[in-house]
Parts: C-alpha cells; structure tokens; sequence
C-alpha cells in the first residue's frame, strides 16, 4: 500500500495526506487493531524518511495574509517578559535576543536554568522520535539512572583540545554538576591511525585543569563487539548494506546512488564477515545505513576497513565504526541523558534517532549549542600539525596558540577562561570572538590572584652614590596590594639598582615624566627619589648612571614611581604577540596565498638579558605560576625554567597607563 505511493510520499514527505490510505487499511483489514495499524503505518513512514527535518516541522505559511514586518514584530519578544532565558527549537539552543551574553552568571547558574528536559521525559522534545516501546524504554532508562542528569564529554584522542573544547567542556561537566548530575569522558578512539598516548594524557589533563572530575573515563572501544552486533541486526532487518563505491565517489552534495544498495541482505551479511576477517583491501568495501541526512547526505558510513592497529584492542579488529555510527549507541549504552553538542552536528540528529530507534535501544536526547571560535588563530588539528612540522610554532602547547595547553603555558587561570565560557551564555548561534574578550577576563581575575613582583627587561645600571648607611637592606613589599591575607616578601634595596632603560631619557621631552638629566624620579615602595648627577657613555651606549637619592617628601615629590630591582637575579622573559597578522587567516580572500603565509614575524621576541628580583627564584619554582610584573604585565613561569634558568611568558599586559610617560 505504501509502495504504491512511495514516490509521492518522499516527494511530499511529511505533509503527505496519509489519511487516505489509513482508511484503505481499516476497511480492508476489519478485525484488526487499528491502533496498531497506525503505529504500523508511522513506523514505515519514519524508516522510509528519517526522523522530521526542520523543514517537515514548519508550518505552511498562507501567502499575502501577512506582511513580513507583521510576522517580525508578532515573533518579537514582548518587553515586559523575561527575555534573558535562552529557548529551544527542534534540539537547537536559541538566545532571544540572539547574544547569549551572560554577565556575572558561574557556568553553574547560566546551565541550572537551560532550558533542557527532565530525565525521562525525552518524549517531550520536539523532534525526538516516539515509537510503540519508547515508554517502557524509558522507564528501564529511569531505572538505571534513578532520575539523575548524565552527560558525557567525547572528544577524539588524535589531538590537543583547543579554546572550542573549553566551552563544550563546562557545558557538559557544568551542565550536570548543576543538576546534581555525573559526566563521563569518552575517548571517541574509532580512528586509530591518528591517536597517541600524549593525546589520551593530554585531553584529562585539560579536564581536570579546567577544575573538573570524570564520574568515568570511558571508550568507545569498550563497545566494538556490541556495535558489531547491532551492525548485524541492522543488516538483517534491511537497513544497512555493504558497498564498493570509492570515497571520491561519494563525496558532494549529491553523489550517485549506491548501485549495490538493494543487493540482497544475506550477500551484505557474508560481505560484511568478510571485511571483518580482512578479504578486502582498503577503500574496497564499506558498511552504510539507509538513511538520508538532513544536509542531504545519503546512506553515511558506518564501518570501514583500516588495516591499523589499535592502542587498546591491538590487531583484533580491521574494520572501525565511523562517528556516525558510534555515537548514538554509546550515548545509549551509557545511558546519557542529555547528549549536549555544537550546532555543527545538528545535520547528524536524524540518524542519531533513526540508528537508536532502529536497534530497538533506548536513545537520549542531542541538544545542540553554538560552536565557539576565536579571531587570529586556527584550531584544526591538521593545521596545527602544519604549524608545528614548518617551525612556526614550537608544540601544540606554543603558547601563541588557542590549544588548552597552550593557554595554560602562557599563564591563563582555569578560572578565567571557565569565566570566559560562562560570559558567552547558552545560544544556538555560532560567534567568533576577539582574543581581546578573553585576555580582559585573564587579565581581571589576574588582577586579584597574581602575586606583584618586580623585573627589568632592558636593564641600565644606576649607582646610587649617597645612600645612608641607614637605608633598610631590604624592603616590605605586599604580594597584592590591598589584600592583607595575600601577604607581603621582602625586596633586596642596595646602592647599585637597575631600572628599565624605557624610563630613562637624556634629554627632556614633552610629556615624558620619568628620569632625565634635569628630572627626578622615584623608586617604587624605597621611599627615595633619584636625581642623574652622570651618565657613563661608551660611544652611544649608556654603561650606567650615577645618581643621588633622597626621602620623598611633600617638597621633592616626584611625577613617576618607577619598578627597579637590586641584587637580582638573571632570567629569559618571551614576549608573544598574536600569531596571524589577520584576524581570519583562514579567509581566502583575505590571505590568498593561505595561512602559513599569514605568520605574524613579530609573534615572539625573546629577552634574555632581564633581571629579576630575587625573591622571585623561590616565588617561580612552580611551572605556571602566575605574577604581575610591575608596570610590564602579567607573566607566568614556563615549564622550560631550571635550576639554572628563570623562564617567564608574558601572559596579557596591564590596562593602558595614559599617565606612563
């Protein structure tokens, strides 16, 4: 009955009139439960089609019964109702008014009022699919979790997460810590020619940076023999079939059909033992679903062969479960609740539903959110790979680059950057956000943690010719000004000081405040103003300065406090600077020749020649510890620092001083 109108129905699909036939079915099967005729009838129609598209959702519109401005204000929001909660439509997180800022709210408040479902009430959102034994496998479902919220975070083990991962990292940790909830990390691990043990290692790490905990560490592998099972089942039931097509063959929008999709299910069943037990080269057969995705991707892959062994399985298997496959299934085997992923997998949502429904597994619910991406950089793990084996950068943790690792080495708190995700909100839209939105919560939580120091990147010497000999040896200075519990260290003061050679100019200039010929400075927290008495030249180049100091007083007040150090120790300061000249060196029209071409030359300048205080060689002796150097910026020690060498990186600067000079 429905073969005879097969190809009105995928035509029209959804909105095709089933009514008709419905009638044909009950007149021409009079004892039969017309219920279950109906359920008969929805499940056909849903394995023909996939799970409602976008599309099939939207209600037809009646031409010429409403302007376009009369349909804009009557979906505006009315502004006397909170507006600042974000919404969903069919899976997909939208803000009302479209920026998804949250200002002020912890990732923790922003996702206890996301408006997600209940465990087990997956029924109650829209698109999700129902068929006659979704209740009682929810119930079962229910059971198992006793109600509680379970999300899980997947990432593929062939890389080192990036500033993207961060976000998807607090929603899904966040968003199950709010409610009470556990998440998982899952190594997605079905590629194993691209994963190392450095990945594994370096994805908890980030986890657990970021100031979370897996409930369970978790792989897909764990799950190769029942996903080969349910590839069995989906073969006999006719959904699945084995195929020869090349991948340049069915790569595009609309590539050919598969001549061997209707090929007998037991030729596909013996094919596919066969693929198991390695009769085929590579690129010789595939596995694929009947299905169509909503991007109109037909028949997606679901197993294929690679001749590679696995980190954990070995030799045992030559062929692997694509992500199309995998995911949904250990989503069920795992019980997730809320299968929380960026928009870009939203096409992947009806074969998410169509693959659980098909085996007969419970299947949760994929909820989606806007995918976060940063100007100046790229985070594609075959573009990093570039970067690194053409000697832009040093590693994936170069601190010039967006990767987590990165971040940290450059001095970034796990808490700014968990700040930073929650200030973008919950949206369905994807953004592109300037690295100076990041750096500004860097540099405010910064501003309260990092401990005060004092270093001279571009040293000159300054004799103090007249210090008394009642001058302190050493000097209080508080660790963070204004907090007293920070506490306070002790800075060496002796007659031979070095101060920047920034803040010293022979000659008198407009606007400039600091020490000249003719001008006193100060020497921050000393009490003791300097005044030049010589400069000690070899040709062009300043050697030292002598000077005189007094006590600061109301009469001989300064215009400028200068940072200084006495006694110091010798350290290596990086300075990094953004990466890309462009802020989109991936945009062809921008950067024609591509964006290895796009190097910023100016991205680091090492100073080898800096002085620290001493104080600060017993302060750094933790790698990523984070200090504000006077009147230079915030800086962190570099895990390449020894016993032999401080190594410091610039992590943001200060807010702009207009009074500096």
């Amino acid at each position: 009955m429905l073969d005879a109108r097969k190809p009105d129905i995928l035509k029209q699909r959804y909105k095709f009139n089933v009514g008709p036939l419905l009638a044909e079915a009950r007149n021409t099967l009079l004892w039969a439960d017309t219920k279950k005729v109906k359920e008969e009838f929805d499940l056909q129609i849903l394995t023909l089609l996939g799970p409602k598209t976008d599309d099939d959702l939207a209600k037809p519109t009646k031409a010429g019964k409403k302007t376009a401005e009369s349909k804009e204000k009557k979906s505006s929001p009315d502004a006397s109702k909170d507006t600042s909660k974000p919404t969903v439509c069919n899976g997909a997180i939208s803000s009302p008014q479209d920026t998804g800022k949250s200002e002020g709210l912890s990732i923790m408040e922003l996702l206890r009022n996301a408006p997600f479902h209940k465990p087990g009430e997956n029924h109650k959102t829209d698109g999700y699919v129902i068929t006659s034994s979704t209740h009682d496998i929810l119930k079962q479902h229910l059971k198992h979790t006793g109600g509680q919220v379970r999300t899980r975070f997947p990432p593929e083990p062939n890389g080192i997460l990036h500033i993207g991962h961060a976000k998807a990292i607090n929603i899904n940790f966040g968003y199950a810590a709010a409610h009470n909830g556990t998440c998982y990390l899952r190594y997605d691990d079905t590629n194993p020619e691209k994963e190392e043990e450095k990945f594994f290692v370096g994805i908890k790490d980030m986890v657990n940076w970021l100031g979370y905990t897996p409930a369970k560490i978790t792989h897909s592998s764990d799950n190769f023999e029942q996903l080969f099972v349910w590839a069995v089942q989906l073969i006999k039931q006719d959904m699945a079939y084995v195929c020869h097509q090349k991948p340049e063959e069915v790569r595009g929008r609309d590539p050919p059909p598969s001549p061997w999709r209707e090929r007998p299910k037991e030729e596909s069943l013996k094919l596919f033992q066969d693929m198991k037990t390695g009769k085929f080269d590579e690129g010789q057969a595939t596995l694929r679903l009947k299905l169509t995705l909503e991007e109109g991707k037909v028949d997606p892959v679901a197993y294929r062969i690679k001749y590679v062994s696995h980190h954990r399985t070995g030799d045992s298997w030559c062929i692997y479960p694509t992500y199309d496959y995998t995911h949904c299934l250990c989503d069920s085997i795992e019980q997730i609740t809320h299968s929380l992923c960026t928009k870009e997998f939203q096409t992947r949502r009806s074969s998410y539903y169509w693959l659980c429904n098909a085996v007969n597994i419970y299947c949760p619910v994929q909820w989606e959110y806007g995918r976060l991406n940063m100007h100046y950089t790229v985070v594609s793990k075959r573009k990093i790979a570039k970067l690194i084996e053409g000697g832009f950068v040093s590693d994936w943790d170069d601190p010039r680059l967006f990767t987590l690792s990165a971040l940290r080495r450059r001095g970034f708190p796990s808490e700014a950057v968990n700040k930073f995700c929650a200030s973008l909100g919950l949206t369905g839209a994807q953004i592109t956000i300037h690295p100076d939105a990041l750096e500004a919560v860097v540099r405010d939580v910064l501003n309260t943690t990092a401990h005060r120091s004092m270093v001279v990147l571009d040293p000159i010497r300054i004799n103090i010719t007249n210090l008394p000999s009642s001058a302190p040896a050493s000097i209080s200075v508080p660790n963070i000004p204004g907090s007293d519990s920070a506490g306070t260290h002790q800075v060496a003061f002796a007659n031979t000081v070095y101060i920047d050679s920034s803040d010293f100019r022979e000659e008198d200039e407009r606007g400039y405040r600091r020490l000249t010929t003719h001008q006193s400075v100060g020497l921050r927290h000393s009490g003791y103003v300097l005044r030049v008495c010589a400069v000690n030249k070899q040709g062009d180049e300043i050697l030292s300065i002598d000077a005189t100091c007094e006590e600061v007083s109301v009469s001989n007040k300064p215009k400028a406090f200068i940072h200084w150090v006495a006694e110091p120790v010798k350290c290596q300061v990086r300075l990094y600077d953004r990466l890309f000249l462009h802020e989109s060196p991936e945009d062809a029209s921008l950067v024609p020749e591509g964006f290895l071409s796009d190097i910023n030359p100016a991205s680091l300048t090492v100073v080898t020649g800096a002085l620290a205080d001493r104080s600060l060689a017993v302060a750094a002796s933790t790698p990523y510890t984070s200090f504000q150097f006077e009147r230079v910026g915030f800086f962190a020690v570099d895990p390449d620092t020894s016993d032999d060498i401080l190594v410091f990186n610039r992590t943001v600067g200060l807010k702009e001083d207009k009074g500096k000079n």
